[in-house]
Formats: C-alpha cells, sequence, structure tokens
C-alpha cells in the first residue's frame, strides 16, 4: 500500500468519503488511488475556490468533514477565499495540499512556494508529511483536528504519495466540550436582573435545540435573542422559534444593541462591524458603553449551554412558535419585496438556502419566517464567491433535500463554474441569480464611508460599481455549462419557473431581473 492508498483509506474507514478536488501532476497518485479505494466519492470542480466552499456547504450540512485536494501553493491560494468562509463558519474540513516530492524541493521549481505559511492564514492544524508510513496516523490526526471546527491541511510531498509502506491510521474520538458551571451562573445572574439583556446566538446554538432554549429563557424573563449577522446554520420555518439577525450596517446594529447592560454569548463572538466608518454612530465595537459581556459557550457546545441554562432559569417554560403562513404568489414587475414573497410563497418543505444574495435578498428572512422549516446557510467570513459552491457541498450532503441558492449577480461570477459541477454530478439545486446590474452593497457602502451619494459622483466612479457594458447574460453562461436556465421579470413568471425547477431533478437557474 503507498501513501495515497493509505490516506484515502484512512479518510473513508472514519468517515471522510466525499472529496471535492482539483487536482494537479503532484497529486497523480491520489487520483489513482480512487479505483483502489472506491468508497471515496471524488467530485471534480473547475477551480479551487469551488472545492473549497463545496466542502464548506457540505460539513455544514452533514455535520462532519470532507476532504479537498488542491495542487501546491498556487492551488490553496486560489482556494483561500473560502477557506476563509470556512474558518469564520468554524466547520470541519480536511484539506490536502499537494507538494513537489521532496528530494525535488531544493530546486525551486516553478511552482515552488511556502504552502505551510498561507496554509496557517486559514487552518487550525498545520502538518507536513515526511514518510508513506506516517500518513495514515497524520491523516488520522487532521481527521481529529477538524472535529474541533477548523480546517485541518495535511502537506502532502509526491514522493510521500507514491512510495510504499502507507499504513491506515483510526481517529479517536474527540469529546463534547463541558458547560462551564460558572460562565452559567454570570448568564443566570445577568438573566434574573431588571436589566435590559440580550443573548446573542451562533455556532450550534443557532439549530433549533439552541433556539428553542434561547426562546424559552426569553419568554421567561423578558430577555432578547438575536442571531449573528451570518450564522453558518440556522434552522427556521414552522416549528423552529423565530430570531432576527443582528442587523449587518454598523449603525442599526448599535441602535438594535443600543441599552443593553447585559449580552450574553452563545456560540456568537462578541460583535464588531465589519467595516471602520467616519460616522460616529457607525462604531466598530458594538457592545454599548457600560454593558458587561457574558461569554457563555464558544461554538461548539453553545446548544448545550443554552439548554442547561434554560433548565434553571425557565423551568417548564414552553419556546413560543411563530404561526405556519405564506404569502400569496403576487404580481407585476420583480423586486425585491416581490421576489421575497413569491419564495416564501413555494419554498419546498425540508429546503436547504444558500444564500449569498446580499442586497437584493434583503427581504427574503422576514418573508420567508412562517414558511415550511429550512435551514438556511450564509457568508460567514463575508469573502463573496461562496454561494454557488456551497450549494454544491449542500446538496452532496443532503441529496433528499432540494437546495435553493440565492445568489448576487456580482458576487455569482466570481465561482460561476461552480455550475458545471452541478451539471455534471446532477444535484437538485435550484439557483435564483439576483440580477440588478450593479454592485448594490458597494454602492451603499459609497455613501456610508462619507464620499457621497453614488448618482453624485462621476462616471470613473460610478463606473465601478456597474456590471454592465456589456451586460451579464447568465442564462447563456448557464447554459454553456449544461444547466438548464431562463430569464424572468415579472413575479408570474418566476412562481412558473420556480414551480418547474422545484418538480424536475437536477439544476435550474433563473435569472431574475430586479427594478433598482
Amino acid at each position: 500500500m503507498n501513501g495515497a492508498q493509505a490516506l484515502l483509506t484512512t479518510f473513508v474507514d472514519n468517515g471522510v468519503d466525499v472529496c471535492f478536488a482539483n487536482p494537479g501532476t503532484s497529486e497523480m497518485h491520489f487520483v489513482a488511488a480512487l479505483d483502489d479505494v472506491t468508497s471515496m466519492r471524488a467530485v471534480l470542480a473547475l477551480f479551487e475556490g469551488v472545492a473549497t466552499g463545496a466542502a464548506d456547504g457540505y460539513a455544514r450540512m452533514a455535520g462532519r468533514p470532507a476532504a479537498v485536494l488542491l495542487h501546491l501553493g498556487p492551488g490553496l491560494g486560489n482556494g483561500l477565499a473560502n477557506l476563509h468562509n470556512a474558518r469564520r463558519a468554524h466547520v470541519p474540513m480536511v484539506t490536502v495540499v499537494g507538494d513537489h516530492a521532496i528530494h525535488h524541493k531544493r530546486f525551486d521549481a516553478p511552482l515552488e512556494s511556502d504552502i505551510d505559511a498561507v496554509a496557517a492564514t486559514v487552518s487550525g492544524w498545520v502538518h507536513r508529511c515526511m514518510r508513506p508510513g506516517d500518513v495514515g496516523a497524520d491523516a488520522a490526526a487532521a481527521i481529529r483536528a477538524s472535529g474541533r471546527g477548523e480546517i485541518a491541511t495535511l502537506i502532502l510531498p509526491a514522493d510521500v504519495s507514491w512510495s510504499d509502506g502507507g499504513v491506515p491510521g483510526t481517529v479517536s474520538p474527540l469529546p463534547d466540550p463541558a458547560v462551564d458551571a460558572d460562565a452559567v451562573r454570570a448568564a443566570s445572574a445577568a438573566l434574573r436582573s431588571a436589566d435590559r439583556t440580550v443573548i446573542l446566538v451562533g455556532g450550534d446554538a443557532t439549530r433549533r435545540a439552541g433556539l428553542t432554549a434561547a426562546a424559552r429563557l426569553a419568554e421567561a424573563t423578558g430577555a432578547e435573542v438575536l442571531c449573528e449577522t451570518f450564522p453558518t446554520r440556522l434552522e427556521r420555518g414552522a416549528g423552529v422559534p423565530a430570531v432576527p439577525r443582528l442587523i449587518y450596517f454598523a449603525k442599526f446594529a448599535a441602535q438594535q444593541l443600543a441599552g443593553t447592560t447585559h449580552l450574553i454569548l452563545a456560540g456568537a463572538r462578541s460583535p464588531v462591524s465589519f467595516f471602520a466608518y467616519p460616522d460616529p454612530e457607525s462604531p466598530s465595537d458594538l457592545v454599548p458603553a457600560g454593558c458587561t459581556v457574558h461569554p457563555l459557550a464558544g461554538p461548539r457546545g453553545a446548544a448545550a449551554a443554552l439548554q442547561q441554562l434554560a433548565d434553571e432559569v425557565a423551568p417548564g417554560i414552553v419556546a413560543p412558535l411563530p404561526d405556519v403562513a405564506r404569502p400569496a404568489v403576487p404580481t407585476g414587475a420583480l423586486d425585491a419585496a416581490s421576489l421575497a414573497a413569491t419564495v416564501a410563497a413555494l419554498l419546498p418543505e425540508n429546503a436547504v438556502i444558500v444564500d449569498e444574495s446580499n442586497t437584493a435578498g434583503a427581504a427574503v428572512p422576514e418573508a420567508t419566517a412562517g414558511a415550511p422549516a429550512h435551514d438556511v446557510l450564509t457568508l460567514t467570513g463575508g469573502a463573496i464567491g461562496y454561494g454557488m459552491p456551497a450549494a454544491v457541498g449542500a446538496a452532496v450532503a443532503v441529496p433528499d433535500r432540494p437546495v435553493l441558492s440565492l445568489q448576487a449577480d456580482g458576487s455569482a461570477m466570481y465561482t460561476i463554474s461552480a455550475l458545471w459541477t452541478q451539471a455534471r454530478e446532477g444535484l437538485d439545486i435550484t439557483t435564483i441569480v439576483l440580477n440588478n446590474g450593479a454592485y448594490q452593497i458597494l454602492r451603499w457602502e459609497l455613501a456610508n464611508v462619507g464620499v457621497a451619494e453614488p448618482h453624485t459622483r462621476g462616471r470613473r466612479v460610478t463606473d465601478l460599481l456597474d456590471l454592465g457594458n456589456p451586460d451579464l447574460d447568465f442564462v447563456k453562461i448557464a447554459e454553456g455549462m449544461g444547466v438548464p436556465a431562463r430569464r424572468v421579470s415579472t413575479a408570474e413568471d418566476l412562481a412558473a419557473a420556480l414551480r418547474e425547477a422545484f418538480t424536475e431533478p437536477g439544476p435550474h437557474l433563473i435569472e431574475a431581473i430586479l427594478r433598482a
């Protein structure tokens, strides 16, 4: 057994049986070993950022890691943006980066680079394997490290992969995080005070169990519950307590939290703004002056901590649930509101929404609050180009569930080749590209940073915020990659397109032309 065979055997024997790959010469023995280890499903991506984003989406829905196969330092670099998003999401992922053979590195070949340093920027665990006999143990260590909710990067030189002497490894299980009794006592005291208290949920507390516990606490004490702005995986809809999210824009987020005396962090970080702004009403630190922050639990174990806290503070209290209610399918020209209502009216039960709609999809969360139960995956790290790849991973992880990818037009172009992978794998993904012809978020941010309203600036400024000249044709792009597509500009046409896409197997794309 060579090193590559030992690697794949260790992976599949320990539950890592999907690999999103964009291989090169240094990884050919990994590729060849797929014929020997047939339990590994290899999914080809045409760009490394699609592979890393797909592994992120897979982990969010499967609750376990996928492997990613990348080619040398430049391949790792191409995948870095979605590795950043995965790091911020605290998802498990095992990244295998092929490297030059050990004896070849001293020649400084054209693709030679410092893989270790690049990997360290996004990985919680980085290791370079130097002997085929160590590959299995190193792979097992990587899987175990990923279980802490981090990216584990294993650097595999080509000669270690091709040489004999490989031995499969076994992963020792990680214990669940213990609930911090002192943190529970501090949070309990805050909730029993007469002061305004906010529970900010993130991590695994944004699933049904954690949200139910938080809602029980709110019902018993009058505390407010907010979800972090971009949760890793948020369960919502019928049967799940409705929890509003912290607003993206710093000025409005600060207003949400104004007057808070106690802020309990259940799986969430202490809130800060995405960017700095000249406006003093848009602070970097969103915690109000005089507010005491109470860290209850990290991303892993937050739901368990909330349940223990709720059993202590709110025994016998039942969490209120939203009414099951769908809007009627609207009519007329598409805008953000009518698009959101159409999605809410037709969303299938148990759907997965991958949301990178950015500004154009802002109305979707409120509209779908009473829709059938569903999951939402969001842009945790802010690095765009996440949506279409994450939809690939989600669809591979839960093939029995429909996936709806809400995709802004500008960020769609970053990883558009994910459509090819969707077609090749026959994945049940419906993509709505929300085409407003602009980087609308940057138009808003131009004003937010104090420069000026966009319409007051000249063409040299506005051209960098505009996606026209030439206009993007997402229907032709999708069809060129094997995905059936159509363009709609009214709510009625969008409804017809969604009904068709949700009924037919395989991927579909709908280009929704939105009024500004």
